[in-house]
């Protein structure tokens, strides 16, 4: 099976570099090779990647909030985030927007591995990086509960509702107010968990 490839890299060198590692390779199929993310939305509808590599710092819309914008439509592509930022932070946003895998730069001739890897189920990572998801999850996950705990009895109801995938007009419905009663409420959740959308949302109250 030859596994489609897709690179958003802005480091021209690095980008070469990859394009040429994987054309040497009959077992993959590279699509298409992008300086930046800002067509993110476009690209996908005319490619189909199995497996993405995805720079973080990129001009215009960096790579977790292009990998949020995928995962609003497509749940099954492969996100590989290909970077040079070992800190906490970009880890944990790379995974909790939804990637599969999470490389360093310098160790970018693992890439070959991690791609075959990833399209096998497991989640490709720099043993440095591993060694700190390992370390930082346990804080994090707590520092979600207590922000869920932020929610009021009401605004916690609303939001089970929705990650049942009850419309608005359903859950006004259920609970007997109106929907605009609703919409006031969902703006108040999306504040209080810090985030911008249903799905990020739904993600961070499945992970409590």
């Amino acid at each position: 099976m030859v596994i489609d490839v897709l690179i958003f890299e802005d480091n021209q060198d690095l980008r070469f570099s990859i394009e040429t590692m994987l054309a040497w390779n009959a077992g993959f199929n590279l699509l298409k090779a992008m300086p930046d993310a800002n067509t993110i939305e476009e690209t996908l509808k005319t490619l189909t990647p199995d497996v993405i590599l995805m720079d973080i710092d990129m001009p215009g819309i960096n790579g977790v909030e292009a990998l949020k914008k995928i995962r609003i439509t497509n749940q099954k592509v492969y996100v590989i985030m290909l970077t040079v930022f070992e800190d906490e932070e970009n880890i944990f946003n790379a995974i909790c927007a939804g990637a599969n895998g999470y490389i360093l730069k310098k160790n970018f001739d693992q890439i070959p591995v991690a791609i075959t890897d990833v399209m096998a189920g497991g989640a490709p990572m720099t043993s440095s990086i591993a060694k700190k998801v390992l370390s930082f999850i346990p804080k994090k996950q707590e520092a979600h509960k207590h922000t869920l705990e932020l929610l009021t009895l009401r605004e916690t109801e609303i939001l089970e509702h929705v990650v049942k995938g009850f419309s608005y007009k359903m859950i006004a419905s259920q609970l007997d107010i109106s929907v605009e009663t609703i919409r006031s409420h969902i703006k108040k959740i999306y504040k209080k968990l810090q985030v911008n959308s249903a799905t990020e949302a739904i993600y961070k109250y499945n992970q409590n």
